[in-house]
Order: C-alpha cells, then structure tokens, then sequence
C-alpha cells in the first residue's frame, strides 16, 4: 500500500460515526456502502489525504439533510390519519435513500421507511380488500329485480364506499368503475322495466336520486377543488333532466342543497382554520427569527450551532406561515444562520492555521528531545528537556489526526533520556559506597578540628572582651573628670566681654561629654553581656 493511501486509511479509522459499520474503503481510496437486506450497494466517493476532512464532511451534510427530510416526514406521517395517502412522498424518500452520496447510519433510515411502507401497504391491502368486497357487491345487485330495496342498497354502498378507507388512485377506480357499472346496469333494468310515463318520471326520479345520493357521498369530502366541481356538475346535470314526481323533485333538490351547503361549509372552515394557523405559525415563526438574530454575532460557537440547529428543527415543525410574509420571514432568518455559520467557518479555518502552526513548533521540540535522549550530560540535558517540556505546555492544541503520535514520540524520547540518566545514577551510586568510609573519617577529625578551634575562638573573644570592658572603665573615669572640670569651669566664670560665649562653649562641651558617658556605660553592658553568652558556650560545650 502507497504511504499516502496508508494515511488515508489510517485517518477513515479514526473517523466515527453512526452507520461507519456499512462502509469499506478499498486501496484506491474508494469509498463504498455496501448492501444490506434494506440498502442498496453503491459507490460514495474517492477520498486521498488532501480531500478527506472536506469530503467526509459534506458527505455527512448531505447525509443530515437527508435525515432532515426523514424527520419532516416523520412528523406528517403522525399528524396524518390516513396513512396510505402518503405512500407517494414516502417512495421517493426511499429512492433518495437508496440513490444518495452521503455517509450516515443508512440502515436506521431505511428501516424507518421501510416501516412505513409495511404500514402503508398493510393499510391499503385492508382497505383494497373492503373495496373489493363493496364491488362484487355491486355486482351482484345487479341482476337483481327487487328494485326497491336494492336501489336503497346502493344507496347504502355509497356510505359504505366512503368509510373504506384511501387507496391509490388507479386502483381505486378501477373497483369504483365496477359499482358504477354495476349501479348502471341495475338502474337500467330498473328504467326499463317502468311503463313509458312512469317511466320517464321514474327515470328522471332515479337519476335525480343519484344526484342526491351523490351529493350526500361527498359532503364529508376533504378534496375541496375536485369536489366543489363535482357539485357544479351535479347542479347543471339536475338542470338538464326532465320533470318528476313534485314532491319528491323538492325533496331530492333539497337533499342536494343540505349536502353542499355541509361541504362549502366545511370547505370555508378549513380554510379559515388554515389561515389561522399560518397567522399563529407567522407568530411562532417571528420569535424564531427574532432568537436566530439575536445569536448572529455570538462566538460561542458549540452552544450557538446546537442553538441554531434547535430553532432550525423548531422551524420545519412548524407550519407554513402566510404566503405574502413567509419568504421574507424565511430570509431573515436564513440570513442570520448563514451570518454565524459563515463566521463560524472563519475562526475554524483561523483555528486550522494555528494548529498546524502549533504542529510545527511542537515538531521542532520533538526533534530537539530527539537530539537529547542519548546525551549524556545529564545536568544540561535535563535542564534542556524540562524547559522543552514547559514550551510545550504553552504551546497550544494541534491537528487531531498529529496530537497522539506526537505527543506519544516526545514523551517516549523524555522517557528514554531519564531512564538512562536513572541508570547512571545507580551506577554512579554503587561507585561512592567505597568512599563513605574514608569521607566519614575525614568529617569527624575535621568537626574535632573545628571544635577545638571555635574553643580557641571563644577564649581568644572573652579575653579581647575584658581588655575592652577595662579600657570603657579606664576611658569612663576619664571623661567624669573631664565632666567635673567643665561644670567646675562653667560655675567659675568671670564676667566679661567674652563671658556668654565661653559659657555657650562649655555647655555644648558638657552636653557632649554626658553623651558619650552614656555610650561608654553602654557599651561596657553590652560587652559584658556578650562575653558572658561566650563564657556559657564555652562551660555547655565542656559539660557536652
């Protein structure tokens, strides 16, 4: 295998996701899904190390989109009751399924839709079933000559035809073509076994009756532009029959009228309903807007994309809004996702840079640990390795598909260094056992040494703070007579020119000889103080 197809091997392994199980990637960088009892086998993409992050990715949008539309559908599935309605919207979802470039958990989607289509078809073999057994009734009343309560079976295979339940159009139809075939043939049998007055009265009274009949079928309709011109044609095919009984003609016509005035009135109710909830969807819709706005500018871009999803979610489960205000609503509110998302993908390829930036710096520190794990100079080694280690500490992340096997290479050289700086330690350690001994030795005679010379110190300092505590003394009874002579002085003054400043002289004279008995008298308690700690060491070490 090619290095760079080893790389892009080694980086699909390290990709997760939901689904990964049904995918294979083959030496030319083929990306295939393979087929499963619900999914088809088809190609997906190529990939080399240069597109692999970028592919992956926008297969996996591809593939969310999808899901999205799964999810859409997931919604009308349980908002509709007669589920086999769906059955158009739900195969081409399936066929999207089953055609799309994308990478995702396929199984989990095919299976949902597979779901549905066993519901779906349950549904519709249900109801084909109950049709069918309405048709070969129809049938069957057909050569019937009990016109009066067969007439009114039909009339009740009408009701009964429309509690059957939804099925798809072309079969439909075709079953419906037979009761209406079978309904005409009876009524002709019926017509014509009437005389030829009664029988054109009759005629038209059966007809008319159908009219009504008719009518009254559609009147729960919820195919409000198909059944509002089905009532428009009844009306104007009433207006081309001929007279009938009076009485019955009235009622017949108001039969009609009763029916469509239900439908029209149904017909104006869903429709103001619809209305009012796209004024409520506008509303719900407006806050969105106003929340995706609001979060535009933000740089918290994990809680902010999570934010923006939910609203986009909140958005598709809510209903249309109304047609005049809905595409400019929309493009607000697409204009604020697109604003962060277009930020967001600006500070991610920044963020790209400075990792692979980050990726550079820190490989140079790998090849420096590299050069260092077999040095043997181990104080500057160590030094150099523990500031390498701080650097990286303060360099930041890298590319995901680097981090480990760079980090794990720079620790391994660190490793490798202090094992063998451990080993030469013991080695080293094994070699000063023999000098202990002697070192020990020498540190005793040398602590017996420095006693004996911190003794000689001692006495050497008690004498010296004698000699000093004398000369204080002898100094000290100096200056008192010195004192005594300037005050006997300043007391003996003769009056004169000169008087007051020899006066001044001898004052300041005075002032500093007390000065300086003080600091004599000090210093002489001080070194008495100090010479008596000496003395005390000197006893506590002899008696030690």
């Amino acid at each position: 295998m090619a290095p760079e197809q080893a790389n892009v091997t080694t980086m699909w392994e390290s990709i997760t996701f939901p689904g990964k199980e049904l995918y294979q990637l083959d030496e030319h960088g083929v990306l295939t899904l393979m087929p499963t009892a619900l999914v088809k086998e088809r190609e997906i993409a190529v990939m080399s190390a240069e597109t692999i992050d970028t592919v992956v990715k926008n297969l996996q949008e591809k593939f969310e989109q999808m899901m999205s539309k799964v999810r859409e559908m997931e919604v009308e599935w349980m908002a509709t009751q007669e589920k086999s309605k769906l059955a158009d919207k739900i195969e081409q979802l399936k066929g999207q399924i089953n055609s799309i470039q994308a990478i995702g958990d396929f199984e989990k989607a095919a299976q949902i839709v597979n779901d549905w289509e066993s519901s779906i078809k349950k549904a519709s073999d249900e109801n084909l079933a109950a049709k069918k057994a309405l048709a070969e009734q129809a049938e069957a009343m057909a050569e019937s000559t009990d016109w009066k309560e067969t007439t009114q079976a039909f009339r009740d295979l009408n009701e009964k035809w429309r509690l059957s339940g939804f099925l798809d159009k072309s079969r439909n139809d075709a079953l419906w073509n037979r009761i209406e075939k079978a309904r005409a043939r009876f009524m002709d049998r019926k017509r014509a076994h009437h005389n030829d007055e009664e029988k054109d009265l009759l005629a038209a009274l059966d007809m008319k009756i159908e009219l009504a009949e008719e009518a009254e079928s559609m009147s729960m309709s919820e195919d409000w532009k198909a059944t509002t011109e089905k009532y428009l044609a009844i009306i104007e095919k009433w207006k081309g029959l001929g007279r009938t009984l009076p009485k019955k003609n009235e009622e017949l016509w108001q039969r009609i009228m009763a029916a469509k005035n239900i439908f029209f009135d149904r017909k104006k109710a869903h429709f103001d309903r619809i209305q009012q909830e796209q004024e409520a969807n506008y509303i719900i819709k407006a806050t969105l807007v106003e929340k995706a706005e609001a979060l535009k500018e933000s740089t918290n871009w994990g809680a902010t994309t999570t934010a923006l999803t939910a609203l986009m979610e909140e958005w598709k489960k809510t209903g249309r809004a109304p047609h005049d205000k809905a595409e400019e609503q929309w493009k607000r509110f697409n204009d604020a996702q697109e604003h962060f998302f277009q930020a967001k993908k600006r500070y991610n390829d920044e963020l790209r840079k400075t990792m692979d930036s980050n990726y550079e710096l820190k490989s140079a520190l790998l090849a420096k640990a590299e050069e260092l794990k077999d040095s043997t100079r181990w104080s500057e080694a160590t030094a150099e390795l523990n500031r390498l280690f701080d650097e990286w500490k303060t360099i930041g992340p890298v590319p995901r598909e680097h981090n480990n096997r760079i980090w794990d290479a720079f620790i391994a050289a660190r490793k490798h260094f202090f094992e063998r700086k451990d080993a030469d330690r013991e080695q080293r350690k094994s070699q000063n056992e023999a000098y202990k001994a002697a070192r020990e030795a020498r540190d005793e005679a040398d602590r017996k040494h420095k006693e004996e010379r911190e003794k000689a110190d001692r006495k050497h300092r008690v004498e010296s703070a004698k000699k000093s505590i004398k000369s204080a003394h002898d100094e000290l009874a100096e200056e008192k007579e010195k004192l005594a002579d300037f005050k006997n002085a300043i007391e003996n003054i003769v009056p004169g020119k000169k008087a007051e400043e020899l006066r001044a002289h001898l004052t300041q004279l005075i002032a500093e000889s007390e000065k300086h008995i003080v600091a004599l008298e000090q210093k002489i308690v001080k070194v008495t103080a100090e010479m008596t700690q000496v003395i005390e060491k000197e006893e506590n070490a002899e008696q030690g």
